[in-house]
């Protein structure tokens, strides 16, 4: 990562305003940041062609694979973490790839189409990569927050407001059995599994745009794209890597508790300021909380005073990224985008 942020505070500012509302209109973004839409306008173009920010869509499980995604440690040959690192990030079923401190020394996840692809490379491709000497996995069961709640908090409650008022409309899902939760590919039209393949790689993207991509008139596009964001099927959200945002540290916390209070860690674990990704597993541990800290004081208070005040919890261990190569599946240099997969 760059040793200073190139992004000033009134990055900062659209960038935040962004998090509240990925897709709202640039007018509606200069008023509440107090600015002209053709600022804000070329300002956002800036950051995209600097390949800093991106606005993306965060697409729900059921319509990307078979079973949920996977958390792996692998442990390397000494010397070899980056090597290794580096051909995971090759590999399509491999959102997110990091190197790390701790018991192990890469960090990734896997979210493999089929569940016999996620077999295959758990027994034989993972462990054949060079340099890898052993891998431990955990199968998510459940997520608490995605980074789609992720917020940096620069806005005001009456900006933040402003904003939710011109944001999409969700309808967030009453219980499991809720459509969003059990839908698959196979419940989806071809023009609707294109639509969702359109955001997930352009967040911000128009009916007109939909409608000329794949060759539907633009009132059919408008009700696709509605109906998948409604629903929750497509998130938009702001795709930047934390350290530009003042957030250097970035850590997994592998947490044990009493089955009994497994759900209540999650649930108080995905409300904390730090939580990009809390996820309850089946493994060694019971609940992974992926936080970003702005310093070693912020995590020395989360660990002794955060944690210390969740009853239920056992142990924990933490593994610090230190170099983050992919993040949803967009490969990531000097803390640039660099491509999508």
């Amino acid at each position: 990562m760059p040793e200073t942020s190139p992004l000033d505070d009134a990055d900062l500012d659209l960038v935040a305003a962004l998090q509240v509302a990925p897709r709202a209109p640039l007018s509606a973004l200069a008023d509440v940041l107090g600015s002209s839409a053709s600022t804000v306008g070329r300002r956002l173009a800036r950051l995209a062609d600097e390949r800093l920010l991106r606005v993306i869509g965060q697409v729900e499980w059921p319509m990307l694979a078979e079973g949920n995604p996977l958390h792996i440690w692998v442990a390397t040959v000494p010397g070899q973490a980056r090597q290794v690192a580096g051909r995971l990030a090759e590999l399509p079923e491999i959102p997110f790839v990091a190197t790390t401190t701790g018991h192990a020394d890469v960090y990734c996840s896997l979210h493999a189409t089929r569940r016999a692809g996620a077999r295959e490379l758990l027994m034989t491709r993972i462990p054949s990569v060079p340099g890898v000497r052993s891998a431990h996995t955990e199968l998510v069961l459940r997520a608490s927050t995605k980074s789609d709640s992720w917020r940096l908090r620069r806005l005001g409650e009456d900006q933040s407001r402003a904003l939710r008022e011109v944001a999409d409309p969700l309808e967030e899902p009453a219980g499991p059995a809720e459509p969003a939760a059990t839908a698959t590919v196979a419940d989806f039209s071809a023009e609707e599994l294109g639509a969702v393949e359109l955001l997930r790689h352009d967040g911000r993207a128009s009916a007109a745009e939909v409608a000329r991509a794949l060759g539907i008139s633009r009132s059919t596009a408008y009700r696709l794209t509605q109906s998948l964001l409604r629903r929750g099927l497509v998130r938009p959200r702001v795709e930047i890597e934390p350290a530009l945002l003042g957030y250097a540290l970035e850590v997994v916390v592998e947490l044990h508790a009493a089955p009994g209070a497994i759900q209540q860690v999650a649930d108080a674990l995905a409300r904390h300021p730090s939580a990009r990704y809390v996820s309850i597993v089946a493994g060694t541990s019971s609940v992974i909380h992926h936080g970003v800290f702005r310093d070693e004081e912020g995590l020395a208070a989360f660990l002794t005073h955060d944690l210390a005040a969740l009853p239920g919890i056992t142990a924990c261990e933490v593994s610090v990224m230190l170099d983050v190569l992919r993040r949803y599946w967009i490969g990531r240099e000097d803390g640039r985008l660099v491509a999508a997969g």
